[in-house]
């Protein structure tokens, strides 16, 4: 009798703590799930919705400028070819660094060496090549953080004895702000339309159900693309006139809300 009484406390003790540990299981499921209706889109999933696009844009002075220029030459061998390279760029360097460019702020941007054929058809039935020499070029990407020097640079480089120049492309060196606002604005102008459509629709938001954005980039002015670059003129007379304009960053977002 005393052994069974035993064997039924011990029973109901296991049953008890089973009972207990099924409870905080639930319990931490529970508040999982209520955790994650803190989160976009979590919980439920929404059945009744409204999508609601919205735009921003900031505009800004660029603060940056950066300009591309490249020599190339042709000899009977590499070095020949680059020689007459090598003299081109360093007359362009000596002048960047004179005018306060920065090492940093000058990188080679490419460089390629080839040789250079031509083909004699006059060889039936198929065609002879003929090697000519070789062609080196060199481009150097050069950003300039005075924008009111832009213009003195492009003389300058060209004075340098360099003919194929391209750009200025104006930008702004921190642009990771400006799209923050710019998406902001075009958030609280998703905001805006979704209250205006719930009201007259007669329904209520409950909650973000998903956001997206896209279109966040910024549009650049380029200002002014020399002649040279294209080789129909000698070098200017004087520094040419370049405006920096203004850049529009712009972000576009789309906002879908649970109505109820």
């Amino acid at each position: 009798m005393q052994e069974r009484f035993w064997d039924n406390v011990n029973f109901n003790r296991a049953a008890i703590a089973v009972a207990v540990l099924v409870a905080l299981f639930m319990a931490v499921k529970v508040a999982a799930e209520v955790k994650s209706f803190r989160y976009i889109g979590g919980g439920v999933t929404a059945t009744n919705t409204i999508t609601i696009s919205g735009e921003g844009e900031v505009f800004a002075v660029p603060d940056i400028a950066t300009i591309s220029f490249s020599v190339r030459h042709e000899g009977k061998t590499v070095a020949e070819a680059q020689r007459t390279v090598t003299t081109k760029i360093d007359a362009a360097l000596k002048y960047l660094n004179g005018a306060g460019i920065e090492e940093k702020d000058i990188r080679t941007a490419s460089y390629n060496a080839s040789p250079l054929y031509t083909y004699d058809y006059t060889q039936i039935p198929s065609r002879q090549r003929i090697f000519q020499g070789y062609e080196v070029s060199q481009m150097i990407e050069v950003k300039v953080r005075d924008t009111d020097k832009v213009g003195d640079i492009l003389d300058g480089i060209a004075k340098a004895g360099v003919t194929d120049i391209s750009g200025p492309n104006f930008e702004i060196d921190d642009e990771e702000a400006l799209q923050v606002e710019a998406r902001e604005k075009a958030i609280e102008n998703a905001k805006e339309k979704a209250e205006i459509l719930a009201e007259d629709l007669g329904v209520r938001l409950v909650r973000v159900v998903s956001f997206s954005e896209s279109g966040n980039y910024p549009v650049f002015y380029k200002g002014y693309d020399m002649l040279q670059a294209e080789g129909r003129g000698g070098a200017t007379n004087a520094a040419p006139s370049v405006p920096t304009g203004e850049n529009r960053i712009l972000s576009n977002v789309s906002i879908t809300y649970e109505i109820r």
